[in-house]
């Protein structure tokens, strides 16, 4: 009879059991999508610039010594750090989860029962000594150990660790990413430096210009030859000249200390070659293979764990719809006079239970864990499509702009070279009365602009070097 009633309570264990797991809610499924175009623009490369070391990619000695500062002294890439150390304990804790918890326990008290119950009638007619009857408050002195384990079952505990690992190298991969975007952020404003140098030096050697030529209108206005407009107008443009100095020196100033913010200090003159920027030679970049992004980009690894991790997190909460095992076990001593605490057997106390639990009606707050897990899994997929995607895509337009600008500067140089001797040729016939003033005033402001746009392109031609390094997934490394 008494094996019929066990058998009787494991069917209904069994069948509460099978009546949970077939009723799990349904949810939306998608694979994700890895695939690539087979190559950028058509292009032939296979091998990467992303697999060259940052200081081998980088050549100015100033450049380099700035990284380095800010390898060490970044807010964000600390704070970042503190990322990895804080998923490194996750890890931890959800390994202890897998493991039995041990705790001990020391305790004394007092206990009074009420004569008229069972416990106090049974104490008032046993005596606890020969000759001697149970107290009516009787003293409890106690320790000993207590563990605690669920059985791993459905794996819900080591899908969770697995998670936690999966979200451990997520944030490594946040933290080269970190270093990516931190590095190209350091070159493109030590470019953008280093053009602000150039153009306030143009400025001023323009300003020079401009200034001898306002002298050469004064001395033909005294001869008649211009009028009082002549000088006015070619005084007006010194001005605007000047006032172009003081905002290409306001931008050096926000630039200098924009790099100091990315090396963690306070403002302070930046080290840096100013003669050589015109003559620098943007690096010849190698795009390799698209595929190659899949491994090189920090940002595309980083939401490929986060992807395996929403996985795994879907596993830990379907798991919740079974049923848990739970083993406890307790061994100790526990007497009511300290002199009999350590008599063994007579005070020694153990015990072992085992339960198997699991939800069954009201699982509300388990299908929206569930759902919700779901729901971020897809997240997930969406969020590592789309990094995919605009890897490509960033790789892509940086391609085109390099050959682009190159043209273009091309052209620019031409340009300036034509509008220099244009200068010449303008005070040259000004002087010869076969040119008015106004001719050499607009030689002269175009001459300035073509100046600093060939500057700016040349600038751009370096960011457009640091970008395509940075999108290919290179300078963590």
């Amino acid at each position: 009879m008494f094996k019929n009633h066990i058998f009787k309570g494991l069917g209904l264990v069994l069948i509460c059991a099978a009546y949970t797991a077939c009723k799990l809610p349904e949810v939306a499924q998608r694979a994700e999508n890895k695939s690539v175009p087979v190559s950028f623009n058509g292009s032939q490369d296979t091998v990467s610039t992303a697999g060259i070391q940052w200081r081998n990619f980088f050549t100015d000695p100033y450049l380099i010594s700035l990284i380095d500062t800010a390898l060490k002294n970044n807010q964000e890439l600390n704070i970042t750090l503190q990322d990895i150390e804080i998923a490194k304990n996750e890890i931890k804790a959800k390994k202890g989860e897998l493991l039995p918890s041990v705790t001990y326990g020391v305790g004394a008290g007092l206990d009074k029962v009420g004569r008229y119950t069972s416990s106090g009638a049974g104490d008032a007619s046993t005596e606890i000594t020969p000759g001697k009857g149970v107290p009516e408050v009787l003293p409890d002195y106690r320790f000993g150990l207590q563990a605690n384990w669920e059985a791993d079952i459905w794996h819900k505990l080591r899908n969770s660790k697995k998670a936690a690992i999966n979200h451990y190298l997520s944030t490594v991969e946040g933290k080269n990413f970190v270093i990516t975007n931190l590095i190209a952020e350091i070159a493109n404003s030590y470019y953008e430096l280093l053009a602000s140098d150039n153009q306030l030096e143009t400025v001023k050697k323009t300003i020079e210009l401009q200034s001898s030529a306002l002298e050469l209108m004064k001395i033909q206005k005294q001869a008649t030859r211009v009028n009082e407009l002549a000088v006015r107008k070619f005084e007006a443009e010194v001005l605007s000249s000047k006032s172009l100095e003081f905002d290409i020196q306001q931008d050096i100033t926000e630039n200098e200390n924009k790099i100091n913010f990315l090396l963690g200090r306070f403002p302070q003159p930046i080290m840096r070659d100013k003669s050589s920027f015109t003559d620098l030679v943007p690096a010849t970049v190698h795009s390799g293979l698209p595929s190659q992004l899949l491994a090189n980009r920090p940002d595309i690894k980083q939401a490929e764990y986060e992807l395996a991790a929403a996985k795994l997190d879907v596993k830990v909460a379907k798991a919740q719809f079974y049923p848990s095992l739970g083993i406890s076990a307790a061994i100790g001593y526990q007497a009511f006079n300290p002199s009999y605490l350590l008599r063994t057997p007579e005070s020694l106390t153990y015990s072992l239970a085992g339960d198997l639990a699991g939800p069954l009606i009201n699982r509300n707050a388990i299908k929206a864990e569930y759902s919700s897990a779901n729901a971020k899994q897809l997240q997930a997929v969406f969020e590592y499509e789309k990094t995919i995607l605009n890897g490509y895509i960033e790789v892509a337009n940086q391609l085109s702009k390099i050959s682009n600008l190159q043209k273009s500067y091309d052209l620019k140089s031409k340009q300036v070279t034509a509008l220099n001797q244009s200068i010449d040729i303008s005070n040259d016939l000004f002087k010869a009365a076969r040119a008015d003033y106004f001719e050499v005033l607009m030689t002269q402001r175009d001459a300035l602009q073509s100046k600093l746009e060939l500057i700016e392109t040349k600038k751009q031609q370096l960011n457009a070097v640091v970008d395509i390094y940075h999108a290919l997934g290179g300078g963590w490394k």
